[in-house]
Order: structure tokens, then C-alpha cells, then sequence
């Protein structure tokens, strides 16, 4: 009788099935890319304006701070404006409504405008409309840092998922090494718009147009050009004459 260790001769013992691993910390990894709104395209890139929104995204996140300015530049009224661009951002939640599309960012754009909307009308402050979006960033930021600090750098969960490496990069130091420095990519973005628009929000309503308008500027397009550069610093080295690595399977 031979052991378990040692089969008989012409016989094989049947290969444990592989439990998946979406449960884990892989599936969790796939799970934040996704709700963290990333698409990458068949070829498995990442696809920068989808993840963006596309261009219907851009455009809820702009119009409605677009609305608010041209309305307060023409009427000086606060509270009409304020109403003009909560009316802006409701309009797309009506058309993803009649396209049949997800509402989640739609949503998240009329609750982000309601509160702002609400602040600037409570302290009857106009450049107020934009606050919250300075504590958000500031939120990503710390967050963003925290990541890098405990060597889970939030880049490498977003494009390890995109990449196929689940959580495989944790084990190469190079690998950690790049996807900090991807953050940081992102990190600098944030801080970025921080360092342009704060001086213009505390000058008052005299800053207010300056501010809108960089607000918009360092939207949408900053993000796209920050997330592609993070992409292109974090991608893996290639050795001449290697295959690139075989998809896993559980990311398709």
C-alpha cells in the first residue's frame, strides 16, 4: 500500500480545485477598482474617459458649476443661481433616467451641488458653493497618503485590478516602489488644485469668477491627465524576449 506522499506507479492524485480568490483580497482589490468607477479596454488598458464618465460624465460634473457662475456673473442673485445649478444636475439624473443608465454618478453630482447649494445659501457667501469640494480633495489626499504609508498605495489596487496582477505586485518591491510613486502622481494633482484655488477662495467674491473657472479647468481634464500619467510612470518593466504574463482569469 503505498502513502498518500507516494502514489502508485501510473497514477495520479487529483489537483485540489483552486477556490476562487474574489472573496479575498483580490476580489476586494477588483471591487474598489470598480466602484472607484476605472474601465479598462479589451486589450487591457486603462480607458481614461470612461473611467472618467465619458463625455456625458464630464459634463454633469461641469454644467452644473458652469450654470451657477454664468447665473450669479449675469444676476448677482445667490439663491437663483444656486437653484439654476441644482436644477443642472437634476436634468441628468432625468436623462439617465429615460436612457435606462446607472444613476449612482448622476446621484452623487445632485447631493455633492445640494450641499454646496445649501452651504452658500446658509452663509449667504457665494465662493462658499465650492467649499466642499475642497474638503473632499483634502480627504482624498490624506487617504491617498495613509495608502502609501502602510505600503497599500491606492494606485496599485486601482490599475493592479486593471492589469490582471490582482495583488501579485505587493510582492515586488519595484512593483510597490512605482505604484507609490503613482499615487503620489494623483496626490500632486489634488494638492495641486488645493494650492490654485484656496488663495482665490479666501479672496472673497472678488476671486469668485478666477475660482470658477480653474474649478473647472482642474475638474475633469486635470483628472484624466493625472490618472494617464500615473498609468504610464506605474507600468511594469519588460525584459526583452518574455511574454508579457498570462491574464488571470478572474479579473476578465
Amino acid at each position: 500500500m503505498t502513502s498518500p506522499e507516494n502514489p502508485e506507479p501510473g497514477t495520479e492524485r487529483p489537483e485540489p480545485k483552486s477556490v476562487p480568490d474574489a472573496p479575498g483580497l483580490a476580489g476586494l482589490a477588483e471591487g474598489y477598482a470598480s466602484k472607484a468607477g476605472l474601465h479598462r479596454t479589451d486589450d487591457g488598458r486603462i480607458d481614461v474617459l470612461k473611467s472618467a464618465g465619458g463625455y456625458q460624465g464630464i459634463a454633469e460634473s461641469i454644467l452644473p458649476g458652469l450654470v451657477f457662475l454664468i447665473s450669479f456673473t449675469l444676476t448677482a442673485a445667490l439663491t437663483p443661481s444656486l437653484i439654476a445649478a441644482l436644477a443642472a444636475a437634476t436634468v441628468f439624473t432625468v436623462v439617465r433616467l429615460v436612457q435606462r443608465r446607472p444613476l449612482t454618478q448622476a446621484l452623487a453630482g445632485v447631493v455633492g451641488v445640494g450641499i454646496s447649494a445649501w452651504l452658500a445659501n446658509s452663509t449667504g457667501k457665494a465662493e462658499d458653493f465650492y467649499l466642499p469640494g475642497f474638503l473632499t480633495n483634502a480627504a482624498y489626499i490624506l487617504a491617498m497618503v495613509i495608502s502609501i504609508a502602510v505600503r497599500w498605495p491606492i494606485a496599485g489596487l486601482l490599475f493592479g485590478f486593471i492589469r490582471n496582477e490582482g495583488l501579485d505586485w505587493r510582492q515586488s518591491p519595484a512593483r510597490v516602489r512605482a505604484y507609490r510613486l503613482g499615487t503620489w502622481i494623483i496626490v500632486g494633482v489634488l494638492a495641486l488644485r488645493l494650492l490654485v484655488q484656496v488663495p482665490l477662495y479666501l479672496m472673497g467674491q472678488d476671486g469668485l469668477a478666477a475660482l470658477a473657472t480653474t474649478r473647472l479647468i482642474m475638474g475633469a481634464p486635470l483628472y484624466i491627465l493625472g490618472v494617464w500619467l500615473a498609468w504610464l510612470i506605474t507600468r511594469p518593466a519588460t525584459v526583452p524576449g518574455t511574454q508579457p504574463s498570462k491574464p488571470s482569469s478572474s479579473t476578465d
